[in-house]
């Protein structure tokens, strides 16, 4: 077993959560349906799902033969599994049939995404998504609230 392989997948997932916490951090304060600890278990699930991939094809114990491996499908179960709970989020309002919780879906996939690319060890460029990230949940909102809309329904 290499434990090298296995501690640096370790300290991915564990960076993966703390990336995603921050975002979810922003969730938990606007009170949405995914918060802090679904945001940090998403982005370390998806760093885990592509480190374990990644250890399992450089396994002696399997033989190319016998696993096929192919990195976009982790990417693509990653994305499928998020889908469900992005899916959770959102919901219709009776009144006026308003939908709402797409963001805090879309942020479910981007905090996958990020655990996804830290999985693959781009870590500058998860902490930098995180950034922007938490740029346009927050300060778009300030200036999405300021616009008009055709029913005037923003900054309500």
């Amino acid at each position: 077993m290499d434990f090298d392989g296995q501690a640096e997948v370790l300290l991915g997932v564990a960076y993966a959560m703390g990336l995603g916490g921050v975002i979810g951090f922003e969730r938990e304060l606007k009170n949405r349906p995914a918060g802090f600890r679904t945001h940090m278990l998403v982005a370390g699930a998806a760093a885990f799902l592509v480190g374990l991939g990644q250890l399992l094809m450089f396994d002696p114990r399997y033989q190319m033969e016998t696993l096929r491996v192919d990195p976009l499908r982790l990417v693509e179960a990653v994305v499928a599994g998020v889908s469900f709970i992005g899916a959770g989020t959102i919901f219709a309002r009776r009144i006026g049939q308003a939908v709402a919780g797409i963001t805090t879906a879309a942020s479910l996939l981007t905090v996958a995404a990020i655990g996804v690319s830290v999985g693959l060890s781009y870590y500058l460029l998860a902490a930098a998504v995180t950034l922007l990230t938490l740029l346009v949940l927050t300060l778009l909102n300030a200036v999405e609230r300021r616009l008009p809309t055709q029913r005037g329904e923003r900054g309500k």
